[in-house]
């Protein structure tokens, strides 16, 4: 005898959701094909990479390179525009950057002493990257 589960009524509720999981997966893999594509723009300008996804226990940093004896932060947002994907920055994740960032640091060498930038790199719908140095001079 086989069995055949009885057929289901639709449920709107978990069409939705089902639907928002599916979207939820798709930016969470666009996300982390932008963090490759960005890795491989700084690997070209000469950086070396030291860290992807960086999770401490204050927050994640997307990207860690190493710059002589310092270290660039990248904070990695991908949008329709550039503008889009800026808008995406909180003060509130800018500051658990910078607590991440302290984290990180204290692991390093020179701990606390060693020369950190905070760099933004943005990536829009056409894959084309911008990145802005310095991004967060003025915040906190």
């Amino acid at each position: 005898m086989t069995y055949a589960p009885a057929p289901r009524e639709f449920d709107s509720g978990s069409a939705i959701a089902l639907g928002r999981e599916s979207r939820g997966r798709m930016s969470y893999l666009a996300g982390l094909a932008a963090e490759d594509a960005v890795a491989a723009e700084y690997r070209a300008r000469g950086y070396v990479l030291l860290e992807m996804r960086w999770r401490g226990k204050r927050g994640e940093i997307d990207l860690i390179f190493a710059d002589g004896p310092g270290v660039v932060m990248v904070e990695v947002k991908k949008s329709h525009s550039f503008e889009a994907a800026m808008s995406h920055i909180t003060p509130a994740q800018v500051r658990r950057l910078f607590a991440s960032a302290e984290e990180f640091v204290g692991t390093r060498p020179q701990g606390n002493l060693t020369d950190i930038r905070f760099d933004v790199a943005l990536m829009d719908q056409h894959a084309q990257v911008s990145i802005l140095e310095n991004a967060f001079c003025g915040w906190v």
